[in-house]
């Protein structure tokens, strides 16, 4: 399922276009800090574009930070690729009518896709979540506000995994419900490395009565580094058995690289062939990684 054809408007919501059926492929990026980042986000987007993905996002950096960037950016691409962009929105850090503003930026833009999400706490993984005294709690709260302000397709985050400040991981499926209830029409997930951790949580969420597609995040690991940093942000459990592969080649860079995109080629495919309704891949913008899956999953790609 691809957005839009070479040469045409970016036309549909994600979410009519999830509701088409079909196999959604998606790209997310983040606001580069300086202007070599910048220079090798946009070679990403243009490597990327020629994959004709269902939609791209922009992600906000920690803490909430980089807001103005993230929507010039997703502007950017509005106006200057074939590219569907979903922009990124968290409370962290804005009070309501802060996020307004923004909201209105998007809007301004054209981009109609938002991704609402309450977003990490800003002292860091650990610290406790702070709301701003005139802003909101909860990501539901920040799907409403969407939805009363303009005609917004939403999405909103899921975790295999649990998200770390919920006690249990049906309390988690119950949030997924209630921010579907707000209006969200679809989900994409933490990142995970199990194929099992997916297919369980969306069984949860089913049986509760979520009906939205839930679109799981792919991260492909490329150096040892990512090991540690990402387990340490995300709370994600990494595989005992793949981390000893990873370590086994820690010296050699090409076969850390290879390793990584095969490993992520794997679970891809493991997700596609038990229903996912598609996949989203955290590029860290760069297009290497990500074209490589996409290649390897050959036929997959283009249901």
């Amino acid at each position: 399922m691809s957005a839009t054809t070479p040469g045409t408007p970016s036309p549909q919501t994600v979410g009519a276009l999830l509701r088409e059926g079909g196999r959604s492929f998606s790209f997310e990026f983040f606001p580069p800090k300086t202007d070599e980042g910048e220079r090798q986000l946009w070679q990403a987007i243009r490597e990327l574009e020629g994959l004709r993905p269902t939609f791209v996002s922009v992600t906000y950096g920690a803490g909430g930070s980089n807001r103005d960037r993230t929507v010039r950016i997703t502007r950017r691409i509005a106006e200057e690729t074939t590219l569907l962009p979903v922009g990124h929105l968290t409370c962290v850090g804005n009070s309501a009518a802060e996020l307004r503003s923004v909201i209105g930026a998007y809007a301004d833009a054209g981009v109609r896709n938002v991704l609402a999400l309450r977003g990490d706490p800003p002292g860091g993984p650990g610290s406790p979540w702070e709301q701003h005294p005139e802003g909101l709690a909860h990501a539901d709260e920040l799907v409403r506000l969407l939805r009363s302000l303009g005609d917004f397709s939403v999405g909103v985050a899921a975790f295999p995994e649990k998200h770390p400040e919920s006690a249990t991981l049906d309390d988690d499926a119950r949030v997924l419900l209630a921010k579907q209830e707000a209006g969200a029409e679809f989900a994409v997930t933490q990142m995970f490395f199990e194929a099992s951790h997916y297919f369980e949580m969306v069984e949860r969420a089913r049986a509760l009565g979520v009906t939205i597609p839930v679109l799981p995040g792919i991260m492909p690991l490329t150096n040892i580094g990512q090991l540690e940093r990402f387990a340490i942000l995300s709370g994600t459990a990494f595989p005992s058995a793949l981390e000893a592969r990873f370590r086994a080649v820690a010296d050699d860079a090409d076969a850390v690289h290879a390793l990584g995109v095969e490993a992520a080629t794997e679970l891809c495919q493991e997700l596609l062939d038990g229903g996912a309704p598609g996949l989203h891949w955290f590029t860290l913008n760069r297009s290497t990684s990500a074209r490589e899956i996409y290649t390897g999953l050959g036929a997959a790609t283009t249901a």
